[in-house]
């Protein structure tokens, strides 16, 4: 009786042994965290062509292993710095580039990405991505002369974030950021230097010749204002010298009159016996 025990209990263990290996060998579990989004598809599928099952997964997810596999991709935002390049402008100047961009992937394009691509984001970002920022950069430029390109970066940054943004987010990339530092080569670079040295002078001589101008006009505010002030004051001692010298000149006369009489009264022979008033002033 204590054999059968043994063996049946043989057996059981055997019995688990045997499970575990076959659910080892044909289920797995995973986890897709909640910035990631899986895809679950059928292995046999990638072997036909135009056709793929599969479905967008989160969460703990059973397949198994034979014939099912699962994808992940981050759907939070990447950068990439990438290297910097060289392109032409339209009178064959070499600027260089040196870009960043900031994207994530649509959730909803996960499965038409892994369809078409059947890489991990940074393969397809030092891949596809690269050539597509490549291009609209070199297509970009072409319309450009190196002055104009020097004049208007915002406008030519901008004409290349709308290139990558109609053909990337087509693609299932959305881009949040894009920047770049562009550099001229090095003569056009003198040039730049000179130039903006030359304005600088034009533009300290013009407004030392404003300074100079404004200080002549104060000055002769200045002087006007000084002739004005010597005029009133010559016009006030002119008046002042007209009063004193006609009450000195009416002083004298009466004076060499007062000298000059001899004391006695005019006889004036008229009516009423009425000795008439005598104006010294016209004496």
């Amino acid at each position: 009786m204590k054999d059968f025990f043994k063996i049946k209990g043989v057996k059981s263990i055997i019995v688990f042994l045997v499970l575990v290996i076959c659910c080892s060998i044909f289920v797995r579990c995973t986890r897709v965290d909640s910035s990631e989004v899986g895809i679950k598809f059928n292995k046999l599928s990638l072997t036909e062509q135009g056709k793929l099952d599969a479905t967008p997964v989160t969460g703990y997810v059973f397949y198994c292993p034979i014939t099912t596999d699962v994808f992940t991709y981050p759907i939070f935002v990447q950068r990439v710095d990438y290297h910097p390049f060289n392109v032409n402008t339209k009178d064959a100047a070499i600027f260089n580039m040196d870009p960043t961009m900031a994207y994530y992937l649509n959730r909803d394009k996960a499965v038409d990405v892994f369809f078409k691509y059947r890489r991990s984001l940074r393969d397809i970002e030092s891949g596809y991505m690269r050539t597509m920022i490549y291009d609209a950069y070199r297509l970009i430029a072409n319309n450009y002369t190196s002055d104009e390109l020097m004049a208007n970066r915002a406008s030519f940054e901008n004409e290349v974030r709308c290139m990558l943004d109609s053909t990337l987010t087509a693609e299932g990339f959305i881009v949040t950021e894009f920047t770049s530092q562009i550099t001229p080569p090095e003569s056009l670079r003198q040039m730049i230097d000179a130039k903006n040295a030359a304005v600088q002078a034009a533009l300290k001589a013009e407004n030392e010749v404003k300074e100079a101008e404004a200080n002549a006009k104060i000055a002769i505010a200045r002087a006007q204002g000084e002739a004005q002030a010597m005029k009133i004051k010559a016009d006030a001692e002119a008046y002042y010298n007209r009063i004193i010298s006609a009450s000195l000149t009416h002083n004298i006369v009466l004076e060499d009159w007062i000298e000059k009489w001899d004391g006695k009264m005019p006889q004036i022979q008229g009516s009423n016996n009425m000795m008439p008033m005598i104006n010294f002033s016209n004496q």
